[in-house]
């Protein structure tokens, strides 16, 4: 089960913005969590996409 978010810190999905563009069948996503106050933008972060098999900048969507 999972923990419920307390305060400022919510759940973000982080979705890779090459992969989509590409055309290619399958999605890059990540889970992680951001505090709202600090952070009020959407969040950008290389991560590693297996499917490209290389890192890639993945964006908040949502």
């Amino acid at each position: 089960m999972a923990k419920k978010a307390k305060g400022n810190r919510v759940q973000v999905i982080l979705e890779c913005t090459e992969h989509k563009d590409s055309g290619m069948p399958g999605t890059s996503r990540y889970i992680t969590t951001k505090n709202r106050k600090n952070t009020s933008e959407r969040l950008e972060l290389k991560k590693y996409n297996p499917i490209l098999k290389r890192v890639t900048v993945h964006r908040e969507i949502k």
